[in-house]
């Protein structure tokens, strides 16, 4: 736990609650009924945050977070450069391109031929944003959006990328943002987790790079704030289902044999892993009863399946997983991290970003416009974007036909919604090539500090000590984008 815990100064005694409440003793006695255990406590059991209270007051409650894993065109989806197919077939002048760190796969080219979108591009809504017409639902939403189109990174490589824009380092080991916000925060619902993860492969390149369960691990923080994948198929989680012949009460008495046990042990080793380990337990005997209720759609109406598309009525689709995750954010959970994998196109470009884009352009659009109807929208934050973008020039050959693209840190594009970020809005420019950030940088730090903002916490104050040292998501790092807050 972190060794200092910042108090917010709008905290209230229980004299200042109820003379400020429109029914005094009355709420209070209605509070009791609903929760006794939260009316004068803040820590009611472990799944509670670190911190008493927030340190700014906070725009969003939940975060989903769609990441698309790989590293999506910024070029042909939403940063509209005709410069590029202008000088379609000419080098990136080496003024542009400075003493930039290339990758192993084009480091070595002759030359570097600059590569125009294949795609259309229009201004969209009131806002005008440039929106490519691979995403028409998206396009459809832009008046909903923000869109950064600055945001840049150190790291070149898809490991070390990913792992940097999910744990603010690039070495593994440390917390993802998932943890950090539940250690932070702790869970508001007391039968789901409060960092739950979802998997779905993409078509534009279905054998793409693998994913690591250690992108959202717990590191040095306690496991209990580890993310929880839910899987496609009869066991959502691992393990959770009771063996053939244990019934319900039998589960109950060995649980609360095993806890005895363990409050033993914690009694002479004192070992906070023991608490968490206790936490576990009772949190996946109540997780038997809310995950399937929760991964049960049948309930949903066919104005749902329209919404989201006909591929939300396969698990495992990304579709079905933004469906998912209204109904996870629905149930109050804090960060809902959704990967969706295949973004990686070095090659066949006008093939393979058709059918990513497919896979994800409508179901996107479908969540944000679900959570505006719910009214959850205004304290759900979306963030929709991967972990760096591509180049302007081609990987490979160019031809009239196809091209490619390789990694590029140096700027790339992303959107968020709702959670107190501005709507219909482009924040950041890149110069006429695509290729360096002329106006408004967002360095990934940047981002995390961002994030942790509109959720209340200063991402200075958020800390745990470990290993002889404090550490934090931005490390060191990062300033909140004040401009893009509502």
């Amino acid at each position: 736990m972190s060794d200092e815990i910042y108090k917010c100064n709008c905290n209230m005694n229980r004299r200042h609650f109820l003379s400020k409440t429109s029914l005094g003793l009355g709420a209070a006695a209605l509070a009791s009924l609903i929760n006794p255990m939260m009316l004068f406590s803040r820590k009611p059991d472990p799944f509670s945050g670190a911190l008493d209270a927030p340190h700014v007051i906070p725009k969003a409650k939940r975060i989903i977070f769609l990441f698309q894993s790989g590293g999506p065109s910024q070029l042909d989806l939403f940063d509209y450069k005709p410069k590029l197919s202008e000088m379609e077939g000419k080098d990136l002048p080496d003024s542009i391109m400075g003493m930039q760190r290339l990758t192993g796969m084009t480091a070595n080219q002759s030359g570097f031929p600059m590569a125009g979108s294949r795609f259309k591009f229009k201004r969209h809504g009131k806002s005008g944003a440039w929106v490519s017409d691979l995403l028409p639902y998206t396009a459809d939403i832009a008046d909903e959006l923000c869109f950064l189109k600055t945001v840049y990174t150190s790291e070149i490589n898809h490991d070390p990328a990913i792992t940097f824009i999910q744990t603010g380092t690039n070495q593994a080991g440390l917390p993802s943002m998932g943890s950090w916000i539940s250690y932070g925060l702790g869970s508001e619902n007391d039968n789901l987790p409060a960092f739950t993860v979802l998997i779905s492969r993409g078509s534009g390149r279905p054998f793409d790079q693998p994913l690591y369960s250690r992108l959202w691990g717990s590191g040095i923080l306690p496991s209990l704030h580890q993310g929880v994948q839910f899987r496609a198929g009869s066991e959502p989680v691992l393990n959770l289902k009771n063996p053939d012949g244990v019934k319900q009460m039998t589960r109950r008495n060995m649980l609360a044999a095993l806890k005895d046990l363990n409050q033993l042990h914690l009694g002479e080793y004192g070992d906070p892993e023991i608490t968490t380990r206790i936490s576990q337990y009772e949190m996946a005997y109540r997780m038997q009863t809310s995950v399937p209720e929760t991964m049960d759609v049948s309930d949903e109406p066919e104005s749902t399946y329209e919404l989201y598309g006909e591929d939300a009525r396969t698990p495992g689709t990304y579709a079905a997983n933004c469906l998912l995750a209204r109904r996870l954010a629905e149930r109050d959970v804090r960060f809902i991290q959704l990967y969706h994998m295949g973004w990686d196109q070095h090659d066949g470009i006008p093939n393979q970003l058709p059918l990513q884009c497919k896979d994800v352009d409508q179901a996107s659009a479908a969540l944000v416009k679900d959570l505006k109807q719910r009214g959850l929208l205004e304290d759900t934050l979306v963030i929709w974007g991967g972990e760096f973008g591509r180049t302007a020039y081609c990987q490979g050959a160019l031809t009239k036909q196809t091209y490619g693209r390789d990694h590029h840190p140096r700027c790339f594009s992303i959107w968020m919604a709702g959670g107190g970020v501005k709507q219909g809005i482009t924040y950041g420019e890149t110069d006429e090539f695509g290729y360096n950030v002329v106006k408004d940088p967002v360095h990934v730090h940047d981002l995390q500090a961002t994030i942790l903002h509109l959720m209340g916490v200063n991402h200075e104050r958020l800390t745990y000590r470990a290993q002889g040292r404090r550490f934090r998501l931005t490390d060191v790092h990062g300033e909140v984008v004040h401009n893009i807050i509502a």
